[in-house]
């Protein structure tokens, strides 16, 4: 449980993001949806507003906040309808900069972590592969080292990459051991953004989340050193699996997000909407509708914040980190479609933020591991492999 202090402390904290949206996106966020990418000049301006890693260590230039601050940025951004920004920034933030911060060389993190807070460095990861989505035991790209010169020499391709053509650098997901399974054989490199070898594919045209610019990574000859490896070698399976609750439970926390976002701007136009000579907000069927809806986001909520409070402490498992992630998408889904029906005809419309909702929420039962997946993982969990 948060103590009332941290409460009130985030509760200013979230007002300071909705300034900083209001100034810095409010006005622009649709062009950027048109344009499909975020301008990097945004990522300049989240890191001189505080709003990147700032539960970073103050020695690699965050903030020291606990995770609950890191949360909330996400959450409230998703909240706001800024999807793109939330998910593209959690990938920045939550999930790359932890990477290096738990696995990374001081060298590393002294290097990457301080850029990464003022946004002058946006960070991707490349797990993800044409023939390899959610089975990363399937991966193809391989780091072969040349015992004359101790470098590794890449090949391979990546798809799906999140902050595919802004990153200035990237962890690469390859294998260093081809005669053992690819969880045993499998290591994590750093790779700048400007290494010979290494091509940014085409931004590729999404449903949803436009300017959350996704793209394929190819890799063709590409040299690196042993200082970029990124942890132990050949135990980047492992680390991959360290972390992935955190990156579950973060998509959870802006799942939330966005479907009390969605809940607030239909409450408001079932207000203002009229049929039959009263307020939609007056229709029986349309009330208990909400209610239900206002039901499954609070319960949800309830058990995000719980998994929060575990991961704070290291005590959050990969089975419950499973379940929020599972339970809180398919909900987001659930709610953006019954909001968007209660919209009628204009739901359909792109003019009305709902539809936005509705089709940014689409991938959120995929991304990050899909919900059959998350099945999979649960029901070992309960019954064994």
């Amino acid at each position: 449980m948060k103590s009332v202090a941290i409460e009130e402390e985030i509760t200013l904290f979230k007002k300071s993001i909705q300034a900083f949206a209001n100034k810095e996106i409010e006005d622009y966020y649709n062009k950027w949806e048109e344009e499909g990418i975020l301008p990097r000049e945004i990522w300049r301006k989240l890191g001189e507003a505080g709003l990147l890693c700032v539960d970073i260590p103050e020695q690699y230039g965050g903030l020291g906040a606990p995770f609950q601050f890191s949360a909330s940025i996400v959450d409230e951004f998703s909240h706001l309808g800024f999807n793109s920004i939330s998910g593209n920034l959690a990938v920045h933030s939550n999930i790359v900069a932890y990477y290096i911060l738990n696995s990374g060389t001081e060298e590393q993190k002294a290097y990457y972590l301080p850029k990464m807070a003022t946004g002058e460095f946006v960070g991707a990861i490349a797990m993800t592969e044409p023939a390899a989505g959610s089975d990363l035991q399937g991966i193809k790209t391989t780091a072969v080292k040349d015992d004359e010169t101790g470098n590794y020499l890449i090949n391979g391709s990546k798809t799906f990459i999140s902050n595919g053509q802004n990153f200035d650098f990237v962890i690469v997901v390859a294998k260093t051991n081809d005669k053992v399974p690819a969880s045993k054989g499998t290591t994590l490199f750093i790779v700048d953004a400007d290494t010979k070898g290494l091509t940014k594919g085409k931004k590729l045209k999404k449903i949803g989340l436009h300017s959350a610019d996704t793209s394929e990574l190819f890799f063709e000859d590409l040299v690196v050193s042993p200082s970029q490896v990124l942890g132990e070698l050949e135990r980047g399976f492992i680390t991959l699996m360290h972390e992935l609750p955190r990156e579950r439970t973060i998509l959870a926390v802006g799942a939330c997000g966005a479907m009390e976002g969605a809940l607030e701007i239909t409450v408001k136009y079932l207000h203002e909407r009229e049929a039959f000579g009263a307020p939609l907000s007056k229709l029986q069927t349309i009330r208990h509708k909400i209610a239900e809806m206002i039901t499954e986001a609070k319960v949800n909520r309830a058990y995000v914040n719980q998994c929060l409070a575990l991961l704070e402490n290291n005590q959050l498992s990969t089975a419950d980190a499973s379940i929020a992630k599972l339970s809180t998408t398919e909900a987001q889904g659930r709610i953006a479609d019954g909001c968007l029906q209660l919209f009628g005809g204009y739901g359909y419309m792109e003019e009305y933020p709902i539809s936005r909702a509705f089709t940014d929420a689409r991938v959120q039962r995929i991304y990050g591991g899909t919900s059959e997946i998350m099945k999979e993982i649960i029901s070992k969990d309960i019954l064994g492999k």
